[in-house]
């Protein structure tokens, strides 16, 4: 589970492989990601980007590899419960929020500190938790909707919700699932700028389709391919390789 250092990035893959019935939705995947960076994973469907996700957060077991974290923890080892609670925490495309609780309160559920008996009966937000879901609602632009019911922000505004949520648990580092997905050109547009600003004190990896998005961020790009890196770099170098417009963004 965890022992010497092997590597100095926050995250290792090695030639990670994944079977489901014969078909092989990870073949010799390899992936590194340093201590604070955000990396941009790109490909059609079926290149193995959720698989590859769900491996990291213990969801899928692969059938050979190596998937370390930090260095010294096999993730291939450990649950989700296990990996959630060493630092990894995951968005996925749809968000799911508490939709009768108000922005606010959605922080709140997902503060990784124990509710303490006294606030739970009577109401009452520890200081230091309340600046916390005050940095947090800023972060996700979400400041001025802290009293509105979930239910009623627009579908970009409960993706940054999940995000905050998302935050509130302090994870090391962040999977975000398509996040633009369903989001007005605005709503887009903002979206990279807050996760620009997470990726200042977080490692993040987006997993996206939309290009013009993927450019804001302005990150490396890992491209996949049936299951393995067909190309990396930023996003002009990786777009000019005749393999990844065969494959993906000549379609």
């Amino acid at each position: 589970m965890t022992g010497p250092v092997l590597t100095q990035s926050l995250l290792y893959l090695n030639d990670v492989r994944v079977s489901f019935d014969g078909y092989k939705a990870l073949r010799g995947l390899s992936l590194t990601l340093e201590q604070g960076e955000m990396r941009a994973i790109i490909g059609p469907n079926g290149a193995g980007k959720t698989t590859m996700m769900d491996v990291i957060t213990g969801k899928t077991r692969p059938d050979e590899g190596t998937v370390f974290f930090e260095g010294t923890t096999d993730l291939t080892v450990l649950d989700e419960a296990a990996i959630a609670e060493r630092g990894i925490g995951r968005k996925f495309q749809k968000p799911t929020v508490f939709e009768n609780h108000t922005v606010e309160d959605n922080v709140l559920l997902a503060l990784k500190a124990p509710r303490r008996a006294f606030s739970t009966l009577f109401g009452k937000t520890p200081v230091d938790e309340a600046a916390r879901i005050d940095a947090i609602l800023k972060t996700v632009r979400l400041t001025e909707h802290r009293a509105r019911l979930a239910a009623d922000l627009s579908h970009g505004q409960k993706q940054w919700l999940e995000i905050g949520m998302l935050l509130a648990q302090d994870p090391k580092l962040l999977l975000v699932d398509e996040p633009v997905a369903g989001m007005t050109d605005a709503e887009t547009a903002v979206t990279a700028e807050l996760l620009r600003e997470i990726a200042r004190d977080h490692s993040v990896v987006v997993v996206e389709h939309d290009m013009a998005f993927v450019r804001d961020l302005g990150v490396k790009v890992t491209v996949l391919h049936e299951g393995a890196v067909l190309a990396e770099g930023f996003l002009d170098q990786v777009s000019a390789d005749p393999r990844v417009i065969e494959v993906y963004l000549g379609r």
